[in-house]
């Protein structure tokens, strides 16, 4: 089990519910830890504590593995009342952010729904890790060395329906950078607002083919790059 600052394991029993067994792992606070607020992340007052609940870990030998543990709401001077933070999970979710890394990592390699036959956990819960994964990702990400990208379209389904694909296309990383949904003006846009001014600016080329909603927005979010038509 991994070490949790301010936090230590009380004790460890078998449960048992609808006829299966899984591990309890109690969680309390450790002695003059400090509570974090979840919505500043800084160190508040401890204003109460609530009922136990309940963070699916790791599976171990098939049993399901459940961290319990009492959360604490604070009194912060930024935020008010608010939850505070773990470091094991975020917001509501009851996943453990190991146990959603340890999903997402087999999501790579098998189908969600075989992800979940074989963990005996539900589709469901794959994709959240895998949303979680991707959100951080995208979170922490650099693109500051992106100078050349590329933007094709794709169809997903009949009927002609699209989705825009932009790539970076530098010598030293070719990467997947955002996907929208359809072709048009309005999507496109939303790529360029979320890259930025700053990065869109620092562009130098370009390469899409001549469809014009992207002709369009090339020549008005980045003047400055060379625009290689495939």
């Amino acid at each position: 089990m991994p070490k949790f600052k301010s936090f230590v394991y009380k004790n460890v029993k078998w449960a048992k519910d609808n006829e299966e067994k899984s591990l309890e792992v109690t969680v309390v606070p450790r002695k003059n830890g400090h509570v974090i607020c979840s919505g500043c992340h800084k160190v508040a007052k401890c204003y109460d504590t609530q009922k136990p609940r309940w963070f699916e870990f790791v599976p171990l030998w098939g049993y399901k593995v459940f961290l319990v543990y009492c959360m604490r709401r604070v009194n912060c001077k930024n935020c008010g009342i608010k939850i505070e933070e773990v470091p094991w999970a975020t917001g509501k979710q009851t996943l453990t952010k190991t146990y959603m890394n340890f999903l997402s990592d087999w999501a790579r390699k098998l189908s969600w729904q075989e992800v979940a036959r074989s963990f005996k956990t539900s589709w469901q819960k794959v994709f959240m890790s895998v949303k979680y994964i991707v959100e951080w990702g995208l979170q922490h990400r650099d693109i500051s060395g992106v100078e050349a990208i590329g933007v094709d379209e794709i169809a997903w389904r009949s009927g002609h329906k699209y989705l825009t694909l932009v790539y970076q296309i530098d010598r030293h990383c070719i990467r997947l950078l955002w996907i929208g949904k359809d072709r048009t003006v309005k999507t496109f846009l939303r790529f360029f607002r979320q890259f930025g001014p700053i990065w869109s600016s620092r562009l130098k080329y370009i390469c899409s083919d001549m469809w014009k909603p992207y002709l369009k927005v090339i020549q008005k979010k980045t003047p400055q790059a060379i625009h290689i038509l495939d």
